[in-house]
């Protein structure tokens, strides 16, 4: 089985929308089951109704999973292993408090060396960890392991780590809670776990879960594959504070969710095709090939492959719930645009009043003359009509004329524009 788990404490990064895809296409691929984690441990950093909006996102996304669970749910497993690791000793109370660490660390930082723990609580006797326990709250920490951790990664190769790059790191907190590491190495324990796909930025836990489960004496080997960070356009790690970052910011910028698939897919990959879908992907996706190389969001990337996607919209106008007669203009409006947002914006602006003051003469003498007369079948003789009643011509005809029709001085060819909309431009015009 293989898993996707997302916090829910914020909107949802298109970095975990990328791990929710490639779990999504392995799985198929490897003909296996797909769970749905929800990592809800950091009580103080959920947001209600976040894990809720993380399943819509997939939905959305046509990404199909077999089960969804809340690792909240898992706290007494939790709980009894790291008891169980308490009794055979590979684990130790620890009774530090939060004023010690912070000094241990600031020291650290002034030594200009990592910090790790001193090991001050890993060797009390049996009757001062009984006599502490009355009188002070304590933390669990499981002693670091005695020999280098060594896994291989499908994208990043052979990995090692040292017992001092491990250390003796907490497992449960004061409050009985379990931290990220210990709560992700139970329930992936729990659950089967065949194969991890998650970003690079968890490289550093991977170590520390194969410590605890080999500590609680678990065989079976867990595959993993960290993919490469996704960097802004200034060649920085995406935040939070790159619009572009959230999936749903995404969506409400009018891209298709099929075309953000497409590049998600695309970033650090190298395909005989560009544009797919994650259906098609399953295909010829191969995780082992992704590029160790952080790739860099592009923007105009995703237009282009959002406007590839845009041409198999049949139904414009369903789309945008409106009347069917609006569909021959919608599909003028598609082949400039390269997002359904652009799209909208252009279709309202047509329906608004006209407040532009240049040409403002130019078009009163207009719209007077395609008002009081019958609208030709076709634009040539309509363009004929206009030139010889109203003496206007070249960009004093054209431009004011654009802007009767859609209240833009750029845009579409004029001859497009007034065949899809003759059935009913008298009345956008009037209204103008």
């Amino acid at each position: 089985m293989l898993r996707f788990a997302p916090s829910p404490t914020g909107d949802m990064h298109i970095g975990n929308l990328r791990v929710a895809i490639f779990n999504y296409i392995v799985a198929r691929q490897r003909g296996e089951k797909l769970l749905i984690r929800i990592e809800d441990t950091d009580k103080e950093r959920n947001i209600e109704g976040k894990d809720k909006e993380i399943l819509e996102i997939l939905d959305i996304f046509g990404i199909k999973y077999d089960n969804v669970v809340y690792q909240s749910s898992n706290f007494h497993i939790h709980q009894e292993m790291a008891k169980k690791l308490l009794e055979e000793k590979k684990a130790f109370a620890c009774f530090c408090s939060e004023d010690e660490i912070a000094i241990e660390r600031e020291k650290a930082k002034l030594e200009k060396r990592p910090y790790r723990y001193s090991g001050k609580c890993e060797y009390l006797t049996p009757k001062e960890v009984e006599k502490l326990k009355n009188k002070k709250p304590f933390v669990i920490r499981i002693k670091k392991p005695e020999n280098p951790i060594k896994f291989n990664d499908l994208i990043k190769g052979e990995i090692e780590l040292t017992p001092f790059d491990i250390d003796s790191f907490v497992i449960l907190r004061a409050d009985l809670t379990p931290t990220y590491n210990f709560a992700c190495s139970i329930d992936d324990m729990i659950y089967d776990i065949s194969l991890v796909i998650r970003g690079e930025d968890h490289l550093s836990n991977t170590p520390k879960q194969i410590h605890i489960r080999k500590a609680l004496g678990y065989d079976k080997e867990i595959e993993y594959a960290h993919l490469p960070i996704i960097l802004n356009e200034d060649g920085k790690k995406m935040s939070k504070r790159d619009n572009a970052s959230s999936v749903k910011w995404l969506l409400q910028q009018g891209f298709l969710p099929e075309a953000i698939a497409n590049y998600l897919i695309l970033l650090g990959n190298s395909f005989e095709r560009e544009v797919f879908t994650i259906e098609e992907a399953i295909e010829f996706f191969d995780l082992s090939k992704i590029s160790r190389a952080p790739a860099k969001f592009d923007i105009e990337k995703l237009k282009f492959l959002n406007k590839e996607h845009m041409k198999k919209i049949k139904d414009l106008a369903k789309r945008f719930n409106v009347n069917s007669i609006y569909e021959d203009l919608l599909q003028i409006f598609k082949d400039e645009s390269s997002t359904l947002k652009e799209i909208k914006e252009k279709f309202d602006k047509v329906f608004e009043k006209s407040t532009d003051e240049e040409f403002s003469r130019e078009r009163e003498i207009l719209k007077k003359e395609i008002l009081e007369n019958e609208l030709e079948e076709n634009y040539d003789d309509f363009k004929k009509r206009l030139q010889a009643n109203t003496g206007l011509k070249g960009k004093k005809l054209f431009m004011p004329l654009r802007e009767l029709l859609i209240n833009q001085k750029h845009g579409a060819e004029i001859k497009d524009l007034y065949k899809a909309m003759k059935p009913y431009l008298k009345e956008i015009i009037k209204n103008r």
